[in-house]
């Protein structure tokens, strides 16, 4: 996956953060380029071989980003500094590199971005963030450091930092076009994340030919692989390892949706495997402080109503895989009885997440909980890789309104004469728009009615 970049480092450096942003905008958010070599050469001339404490790199399908933030907030609720690398970005890259909850502050962009682009000029865009990342992290004295995958495993800009862990999220089918047609060779794909010199993974339930994929390359590197439900015969944790996580099974989450409890496990289970090896003391009370404090915007997010506009629900999913899972959420006996019908839809998603299969599911989430809910499908601005609004309008159905852009929803939705908040979801694109026409929603967290966290 390829586009044209004429964009070029300039020979006296970037000057402040929006030379730098410009200078990522002129990369080119979806440009893509095979190989590690890059990344490989900009971190040895940086001396970035070794991190000053525990690496965890997070892979997998969908919950990779929450699966982070219960990590992150677990160290934190322990006192621990930890720095916390996820994407995408909703309204300013800023919001991908963050230390102790705060986010990078434009200030230390420029010599960030200066010194990776001096060690390699031909970084891409998100090769760029990884390496500011990672040299912004090493210079911050932190305890852990939480690094969220991008795309794939074998050739993903974080599989060339110097990790001590990979954690396994749920992989599904997603970017077929890049990484295989099927889940084992997803799989495969991201299970080259792991690599010579780390001292374990962990991984929560997989499909079988996923679990075999990863199964055999931690075989082939004689790593040790734990299976955070103890269901795989000789990958089960510690006994007393294995009673903590299951404390994950039923403490409040600060992430609405049952499959919250999937990330929540594998992140602590991550957790308690590096105390284990660093010596660190965990307790209960700790545990349930970090797993309640989390929280990443998008991930069924709900926003309180406020000036005139109705309550909205955001979810960032984005593939078949993430659809069913906010299917779980939104049904009966998913987080509550009541409360989140919602009034109307906004949808949309990307040409390449197989929109003939992930609308249905959409479709019949909607008929059973919402049926004749208003369905409208916006363009997504600035992005070649959107769906064209009418034709997931012809696979949705008649209820389906397609429009030329998200405002244009928003106040339609507003509209309607039905209770229940405006679920936004389909794409983390879309939720970037809806950021960027109410950014006081970004870290605005409302308590969903009658949620069971």
């Amino acid at each position: 996956m390829s586009i044209s970049c004429s964009c070029r480092f300039p020979e006296k450096g970037l000057k402040n953060f929006a030379e730098v942003l410009a200078h990522l905008n002129g990369l080119g958010l979806f440009h893509m380029e095979m190989g590690l070599e890059r990344m490989r050469g900009a971190l040895e001339k940086l001396g970035l071989t070794r991190f000053p404490c525990p690496s965890v790199q997070i892979v997998g399908t969908n919950g990779k980003g929450s699966t982070a933030t219960f990590l992150h907030s677990l160290a934190l609720a322990h006192g621990f500094r930890a720095g916390l690398y996820t994407s995408p970005h909703f309204l300013s890259p800023t919001e991908r590199i963050r230390m102790m909850r705060r986010s990078l502050p434009e200030s230390a962009w420029p010599n960030l971005a200066n010194r990776a682009l001096e060690a390699e000029p031909g970084l891409t865009y998100f090769e760029l963030l990884t390496v500011m990342a990672a040299l912004a992290f090493s210079d911050a004295d932190p305890d852990l450091l939480v690094f969220e995958a991008g795309l794939g495993g074998r050739f993903d800009a974080t599989s060339a930092l110097p990790l001590d862990m990979t954690c396994f999220v749920p992989i599904g089918l997603d970017h077929v076009r890049v990484l295989g047609p099927d889940v084992a060779s997803i799989a495969a794909d991201k299970a080259d994340a792991m690599h010579e010199g780390m001292f374990g993974a962990v991984s929560a339930p997989q499909e079988d030919d996923a679990w075999r994929a990863l199964e055999l390359r931690a075989g082939e590197l004689e790593l040790p692989l734990f299976e955070t439900t103890g269901t795989r015969k000789g990958h089960r944790l510690p006994p007393d390892l294995a009673e903590l996580v299951s404390l994950a099974d039923t403490a409040p989450l600060g992430l609405y949706g049952p499959y919250q409890r999937v990330n929540a496990k594998a992140a602590l289970a991550a957790w308690l495997l590096i105390c284990r090896r660093e010596g660190w003391k965990t307790d209960e009370k700790r545990i349930r402080k970090g797993l309640a404090e989390a929280f990443i915007p998008g991930r069924l997010h709900y926003v309180d109503a406020r000036g005139g506009y109705p309550p909205f629900l955001l979810d960032g999913a984005h593939n078949v895989h993430g659809m069913k899972a906010l299917r779980s959420a939104l049904l009966p006996g998913g987080i509550c009885e009541k409360g989140l019908a919602p009034s109307a839809v906004i949808f949309s998603c990307l040409e390449d997440k197989e929109p003939d299969e992930l609308v249905p599911v959409l479709a019949s989430t909607l008929e059973e909980i919402a049926p004749g809910v208003p369905v409208y499908i916006p363009a997504i601005a600035d992005n070649p890789r959107a769906a064209q609004p009418e034709t997931l309008a012809r696979i949705a159905g008649s209820e389906s309104r397609p429009l030329s852009s998200l405002r244009e929803a928003v106040e339609l939705a507003r509209d309607s004469t039905r209770h229940g908040p405006v679920l936004v979801c389909g794409s983390l694109y879309l939720l970037a728009e809806f950021f960027t026409l109410f950014p006081h929603a970004l870290y605005a967290r409302g308590i969903v009615p009658g949620a069971q966290t």
